[in-house]
């Protein structure tokens, strides 16, 4: 049966559909293997950057034969992964499209497609499911419903690079909320390829989202050795000031989160002088307002509570006083050439003064010493 768009997309669509589309779905059904091979390449090329094809070839059940042809033992490896292919482009058009891929059971196919021992076809499966799976109307609960998907995931993480990419970009999204994952283990072999440059920031916002309010997963990571060395120094080395913002943001993060679950001492030296001093450096006016922010809230977040962080922090790099530029914006403009500025402080002013409140409520929640810097700046606001 063709999956089905909803009522209104599906007759605007129908009345499209061309006998060119037709074409392509029968071909699919071809005897002769090598012209059913063809047919799904030729079907991948006319996809796309076209969603109305795309739209058409799933309302004409494009994607059940697909799906069945990519789990056919007898299909050949290079039809599967054509097959997983032209799916993955499906994938990228609507989201009306995505419910449709969904609700045709698409994501246990691949997952089983994951078993095969070709890297090609699991990059393929991989690459299909996550598009699928960053979709906002993809229910992310799906990627925990088999038990054993998660373990085999992270077996694969190793296998390549585009592995690496894909897996971690699964996990950033899918992991949100607090979940236990008992047989999840980050073992050495599955992040000896950590420092590869194109899946770094994956990995890390992957390691950020685990570690957060998960006592469970930040315990393991804490113990976990990458070349030898573990791996909270190799987010140290992240935080250096001669890496991109992004990454010492994100690594700082993924100190925070595993620092407040925990599984590292507020008194540790990766926190004292490498994690709190990056995020102080985050709230200085010489990074974008939305590092500023991100900086700000880790920090207040970081040493909510601990009073001792809290004066340390309140003693390093004038921070009490940075903090007052905060609610200098949107910055004063005279000049027309000035209005994309005024537009961006704009957006980001409510931003920037939540963030300065939240960072001078946990700097002062526990010294009255700390509390009194905070109201001798009040005029500086």
């Amino acid at each position: 049966m063709a999956c089905l768009l909803e009522a209104p997309l599906r007759i605007s669509v129908l009345s499209e559909v061309t006998a060119t589309s037709r074409h392509y779905v029968d071909r699919l059904f071809d005897p002769d293997p090598q012209k059913v091979l063809q047919g799904v390449i030729d079907m991948k090329n006319a996809v796309i950057g076209n969603n109305k094809q795309k739209a058409n070839l799933i309302v004409l059940g494009a994607v059940p034969r697909l799906l069945y042809l990519l789990q056919q033992s007898c299909s050949s490896l290079e039809l599967r992964t054509e097959c997983a292919i032209v799916l993955g482009s499906l994938a990228m058009g609507t989201e009306n499209n995505i419910k449709s891929l969904v609700d045709c059971h698409i994501i246990p196919a691949l997952f089983q497609g994951l078993l095969c021992l070709d890297l090609i076809f699991i990059e393929a499966c991989l690459r299909c499911l996550r598009t699928v799976f960053i979709s906002p109307v993809t229910p992310v609960q799906l990627l925990y419903t088999d038990p054993t998907v998660i373990p085999h995931l992270m077996s694969l993480l190793s296998r390549s690079e585009k592995t690496q990419e894909y897996i971690t970009q699964i996990f950033s999204h899918c992991c949100k909320v607090i979940i236990e994952f008992p047989s999840l283990i980050f073992r050495p072999q599955s992040t000896k390829r950590f420092y590869l440059i194109t899946v770094r920031m994956q990995a890390l916002k992957c390691f950020s989202v685990l570690a957060y309010e998960n006592t469970q997963v930040s315990l393991t990571l804490v113990n976990v050795l990458v070349d030898g060395e573990v791996l909270s120094q190799v987010f140290v080395k992240m935080m250096q000031r001669d890496q991109p913002i992004e990454m010492q943001l994100t690594a700082a993060k993924c100190l925070t989160y595993m620092c407040r679950a925990g599984a590292i001492r507020t008194d540790d030296s990766c926190i004292v002088l490498k994690t709190l001093p990056c995020l102080v450096r985050m709230c200085s006016k010489d990074h974008l307002l939305e590092e500023r922010v991100e900086g700000a809230e880790t920090l207040a977040y970081l040493m909510e509570p601990d009073v001792e962080l809290q004066r340390i922090a309140s003693t390093t790099d004038h921070l009490v006083t940075m903090l007052a530029d905060y609610f200098k914006y949107p910055s004063s403009v005279s000049a027309i050439t000035d209005i994309k500025r005024l537009d961006h402080d704009l957006k980001h002013a409510h931003e920037l003064r939540q963030a300065a409140f939240k960072l001078y409520a946990s700097l002062g929640s526990n010294d009255e010493d700390i509390r009194k810097k905070v109201i001798s700046v009040y005029p500086l606001w």
